[in-house]
């Protein structure tokens, strides 16, 4: 029923705020937003089911990484899916949320 993200810099241990962040699938861009302050986005749309990324523009928090891309399946599109990612400048890691 929806999608929703969350960023956290590992390095500070404070939320991303300001971080772009796009949601695509098959190369088509379906949204773009930039974390709030507390490096959220909730308003993604609701995607079908699929397989689709998400796209981090971590340059600012990472020099080694300066996107990330993480891509997910979306196989019961009624459930809500949470994306989050914790970087820092070398790591980057993800799961499915809650």
């Amino acid at each position: 029923m929806s999608l929703s993200t969350h960023v956290l810099n590992a390095a500070t241990g404070r939320p991303a705020a300001g971080l772009l962040v796009r949601l695509t699938a098959q190369d088509i861009t379906l949204a773009e937003h930039r974390t709030d302050h507390d490096g959220r986005i909730t308003g993604l749309p609701t995607p079908e089911a699929g397989v689709h990324r998400l796209i981090f523009e971590t340059g600012d928090i990472s020099p080694f990484y300066p996107r990330v891309c993480i891509d997910f399946t979306i196989a019961d599109p009624q459930q809500h899916h949470h994306v989050p990612l914790l970087v820092s400048p070398y790591s980057y890691s993800t799961y499915r949320g809650s």
